[in-house]
């Protein structure tokens, strides 16, 4: 199985991103992932899922485990270590997100 660090540069490049805003179905923002250290791998998973599923839902959060690949199998082992990975793991229930797109 490939490493995230194989997978990462695989997906679709977040040049002029500085953001994304998920939001849950009331609209409320739920989270806030920006493009910087520590988290810019998160914006290039969810960014790429949300381009080929138009949302963050159970399709999408189950794509994405398998893109953050050892580290998804991490979170499962210490909840709370992975926020965004959690937050897959949280949607494969049913919910969905959507995804707003903050410009650099």
């Amino acid at each position: 199985m490939p490493a995230f660090a194989d997978i990462l540069p695989t997906l679709p490049a977040i040049d002029g991103i500085a953001a994304l805003s998920l939001h849950n179905a009331a609209g409320e923002q739920v989270a806030l992932l920006e493009t910087k250290p520590g988290s810019s791998g998160s914006v290039r998973v969810y960014h790429a899922l949300w381009l080929q599923h138009g949302c963050i839902n159970h399709a999408a959060a189950q794509q994405g485990l398998a893109l953050y690949a050892e580290h998804t199998a991490d979170a499962l082992a210490f909840p709370g270590k992975h926020p965004n990975i959690d937050r897959l793991l949280a949607l494969q229930e049913g919910d969905s997100l959507s995804v707003n797109v903050i410009p650099a």
